[in-house]
């Protein structure tokens, strides 16, 4: 099960360290507005639900700290090589072609002891920040 704050599920972008601190700060700046996992590593083995639009998730930093509040705008689940250019350009990491974000993402996962090929279902989520709520009274 992934962690919750306030009701919420969390969503931790990357691996610790310097990669989280990067695409949490893409993501703060309005540059990242996409992000992608896969079933059989983020969801299966936690027993998740792939997130639907609407849903609220909260971002945290590498520390865990809450940072944030997103908004899930839309969900595809996409086959790995069809991935397009739309959601890589979404992703906000400065990607040249839908090649290098393959490349890219096939290493990462495989660094994660998870291998894809092309028919590995990627979960591919657009999301936008929300405003801070302001704190209560």
């Amino acid at each position: 099960m992934w962690p919750r704050i306030d009701g919420l599920r969390v969503l931790e972008l990357g691996t610790p360290g310097r990669v989280r601190t990067l695409l949490t700060d893409l993501a703060l700046s309005g540059a990242k507005r996409a992000t992608a996992g896969i079933l059989p590593l983020d969801y299966e083995p936690e027993g998740e639900d792939v997130e639907h639009v609407g849903e609220h998730l909260v971002l945290v930093d590498d520390a865990g700290d809450r940072v944030a509040e997103i908004e899930i705008t839309r969900v595809e689940l996409t086959p790995f090589a069809q991935v397009g250019w739309e959601f890589a350009e979404a992703e906000g990491e400065g990607y040249a072609s839908t090649a290098e974000w393959r490349e890219t993402h096939r290493r990462y996962w495989a660094e994660l002891g998870h291998e894809v090929d092309d028919t590995t279902t990627v979960v591919c989520l657009w999301f936008h920040l929300l405003p801070p709520t302001p704190p209560a009274p």
